[in-house]
C-alpha cells in the first residue's frame, strides 16, 4: 500500500516538472467549461489511457512501442484539427461532415459549456494521455524498473495509474486556478475569440513540439532537480530506498560485521547451472555469497576472477558462492546465452537465472555487481557494491568460516584475470558508461536527436569528450540501436585504456565489422575481439572488449562500421 501512496505522490509532483509542459495546452483548452462533463473525463481518460499504454510498454514487446508510436501519431492528427478548430471556426463547420463527425463535435462544442461532450473530453484525454511523457523522476523510475524487472502485471498497471491520478488530481487544481482566471479575462475583456485563438494557438504548438521530439529533447533537459529531490526524499521516508553499503569496523583484528537481514528464499529462481536448485533451508551451516551479475556487465565481468578464486579456496570450508544473475537487458534473459557466458567465464560455482528480480528485490539491491554475505545461520553479516574492496570481502569469508568452526588454513587466495576480465586502468576512465538506447542514451549528438523508435537517416558531426553520433539509417529504441541498411557507423570520442560495446545480431546471423582508431586500424591497440587490421565478427550477444591501448591514455575517436544490417548496440563501458 505504501508503494501505491508513492506513486500517487510522485504523480501529484509532476506538476512541478518541466516536462508537464507539453500536457498544459490541451489541458487549458478546457477552462471555463463544465468541470464534470468536459475537464473530469478529459483528465479521467488521459490516466487511463497513460496507464494502459504505460502498462504495454512495461511488458517491453517490440510490438507494444510499435503500437504506442502509430498511437501518437493518431493523437497528434486528432489534437491539430481540435487546435486548428479553435483557430478557424470554418474548419470546425466543416468537421462537422459525417465522416469526421467525431472530431467536428470535440472542437465545435469546446466553447459551449452546455453542449460539451461527456464522450469527446474523455477521448481528447485518451489522446492526450497517448502523448504524455512525463520525465521518469526516482519515482516513476522505480515504478518502471520494476515493471521491468519483475514482470508487468495488474500490480504495475495499479501503481501506474496510481502515479497518472495523481498527475490528474494535479492538473485538476491547476485547471481550477487556470479556469477561475480565463473566466475572470472573458469578463474584463470583450475578446472571447481572441481567447479562443489562443488557446487553438497553444494546442497547436504544443502538437508540433511533440511531433518534432522537442516534449523530450528540449523539455526532459530542463531543472527538475528540485523534483526529483522531493521524490527521492518521500522514498526514504517510506522506506523505499535500497540498502546502503556496508560499513566493515576492525576491532582487535576482529572484524565486527553486525546482523543486517535474513538470506532470502531461493524460490523462483532458474533454472540453475552448475547445481541442482538450491534452498535456504538447505544451505543451513554454510556460509553463503550471493553474487549478483549479469554477464554483459564489465565490472561484474572484472569481478569474476575474484568470486572465482573464493569458490576453488573456500568450497571444501563449507563456502557456497550462488551467482545469481540478474538481467540488465533482454537477451540477458536467455538461459541458452547465460549458459554460453558460465561457461565462457570458466564458472564453476552455481549460477541460477534471477528474470524476475525475486532475489534482487528480497535484498531490496540496486547494483551490478554486488557482494552478499551470509553466516552459517543464514544471517546478512556483510555486503559490497561494485568492483574492488575485494580482500575485505575475503576477510569476511575467512572469518564467517572460522565463526562456523571451519577456519580456513590455506592463505589469502590469488585472483587470475584474463581478456576483458583485467582490473580498470590506475585512475578513472574520463569516459562514463554510455547508454545507446533513448530511456537513458546521454551525449548523442547527432543532428535532431533521437527520434524514438523511428528508422531514420542520421548523420555525424565533430565530437567532443565523451559524445557519440550515429552515421546511416538506424533505428533507436529503448535500449539499443539497430542498423536498418548499410553502409552503417557508430563514433565515440573516449578517454580510457579500454573500450568496450555490449553487441548483437538482431538479423540472427553473424554480422562482420570494423574498428578504427582516429581513423586508422587499431594494430596494437585492438581490443580482445577484433584483430590488429579492425576486423570483428557479431556473434552471441554479449559485451565486446573493442580497445586495450597499450601506450598513453589519451582523447581518441573511435569508429565502428558494421557490414550488414541487424546490428544492436546497447551500451559503451570503458576500463
Amino acid at each position: 500500500m505504501l508503494i501505491v501512496l508513492l506513486a500517487y505522490l510522485g504523480g501529484l509532483l509532476t506538476i512541478l516538472s518541466p516536462c508537464i509542459l507539453p500536457v498544459l495546452p490541451f489541458v487549458f483548452a478546457r477552462a471555463g467549461q463544465s468541470f464534470r462533463r468536459s475537464a473530469l473525463p478529459m483528465l479521467a481518460g488521459m490516466a487511463l489511457s497513460f496507464a494502459a499504454v504505460a502498462s504495454l510498454a512495461a511488458y517491453g514487446g517490440g510490438w507494444a512501442v510499435s503500437a504506442n508510436q502509430y498511437g501518437r501519431w493518431a493523437a497528434l492528427a486528432l489534437l491539430a484539427l481540435f487546435g486548428l478548430a479553435l483557430l478557424f471556426p470554418a474548419i470546425s463547420d466543416r468537421m462537422a461532415r459525417p465522416l469526421v463527425g467525431l472530431g467536428s463535435r470535440l472542437a465545435s462544442r469546446a466553447e459551449n459549456d452546455d453542449r460539451a461532450s461527456v464522450s469527446g473530453s474523455a477521448l481528447l484525454g485518451v489522446a492526450t494521455g497517448l502523448l504524455w511523457a512525463p520525465c521518469a523522476g526516482p519515482i516513476l523510475g522505480l515504478i518502471f524498473t520494476t515493471a521491468a524487472i519483475q514482470g508487468a502485471g495488474t500490480g504495475t498497471t495499479l501503481l501506474l495509474f496510481a502515479y497518472a491520478a495523481g498527475a490528474a488530481t494535479s492538473l485538476a487544481f491547476a485547471l481550477f486556478v487556470g479556469g477561475r482566471l480565463f473566466s475572470r479575462m472573458k469578463k474584463l475583456l470583450p475578446a472571447g475569440e481572441w481567447i479562443r485563438r489562443g488557446l487553438g494557438l497553444a494546442v497547436v504548438a504544443g502538437v508540433l513540439a511533440i511531433a518534432f521530439g522537442l516534449d523530450t529533447r528540449v523539455l526532459a533537459r530542463l531543472s527538475s532537480a528540485q523534483t526529483a529531490r522531493l521524490e527521492n526524499g518521500l522514498a526514504e521516508r517510506l522506506g523505499l530506498g535500497g540498502r546502503s553499503e556496508s560499513e566493515a569496523v576492525e576491532r582487535n583484528g576482529q572484524l565486527i560485521l553486525p546482523v543486517t537481514g535474513q538470506l532470502p528464499s531461493l524460490d523462483g529462481l532458474g533454472p540453475w547451472i552448475n547445481s541442482p536448485p538450491l534452498s535456504a533451508a538447505a544451505l543451513k551451516g554454510k556460509v553463503v555469497l550471493i553474487d549478483f551479475w549479469t554477464y554483459s556487465c564489465i565490472n561484474c565481468i572484472r569481478s569474476i576472477p575474484y568470486v572465482r578464486a573464493w569458490h576453488d579456496r573456500y568450497a571444501d570450508d563449507g563456502l557456497v558462492i550462488i551467482g545469481v544473475h540478474a538481467p540488465e537487458f533482454a537477451f540477458e534473459r536467455d538461459p541458452a546465452n547465460v549458459r554460453t557466458a558460465v561457461r565462457d567465464l570458466t564458472i564453476r560455482y552455481p549460477v541460477a537465472l534471477d528474470n524476475q528480480f525475486k532475489v534482487w528485490g528480497a535484498l531490496q539491491n540496486r547494483y551490478w555487481p554486488a557482494h552478499y554475505f551470509f553466516d552459517a545461520r543464514g544471517r546478512l553479516r556483510y555486503h559490497h557494491f561494485g568492483e574492488g574492496n575485494y580482500e575485505m570481502s575475503e576477510r569476511v569469508i575467512r572469518q564467517l568460516l572460522a565463526e562456523a568452526g571451519r577456519a580456513p588454513k590455506d592463505p589469502m587466495a590469488s585472483a587470475v584475470a584474463r581478456g576483458a576480465e583485467v582490473g580498470a586502468a590506475a585512475g578513472s576512465p574520463r569516459s562514463p558508461e554510455t547508454y545507446l538506447g533513448y530511456s537513458r542514451g546521454e551525449r548523442f549528438a547527432s543532428p535532431g536527436g533521437f527520434r524514438n523508435d523511428i528508422s531514420t537517416d542520421y548523420s555525424v558531426v565533430p565530437l567532443l569528450l565523451n559524445q557519440w553520433a550515429l552515421e546511416g539509417e538506424w533505428t533507436v529504441g529503448k535500449q539499443s540501436a539497430r542498423l536498418e541498411r548499410v553502409p552503417g557507423k557508430l563514433r565515440y570520442r573516449f578517454q580510457a585504456r579500454d573500450l568496450h560495446l555490449v553487441l548483437r545480431s538482431a538479423a540472427g546471423k553473424p554480422i562482420p565489422f570494423r574498428v578504427t582508431i582516429d581513423g586508422r586500424p587499431p594494430g596494437q591497440d585492438a581490443g580482445i575481439d577484433v584483430s590488429a587490421n579492425g576486423d570483428g565478427m557479431i556473434g552471441k550477444e554479449r559485451l565486446y572488449q573493442l580497445v586495450r591501448q597499450k601506450g598513453d591514455i589519451r582523447e581518441r575517436l573511435f569508429e565502428v562500421e558494421f557490414l550488414a544490417e541487424g546490428a544492436e548496440a546497447f551500451a559503451f563501458t570503458f576500463g
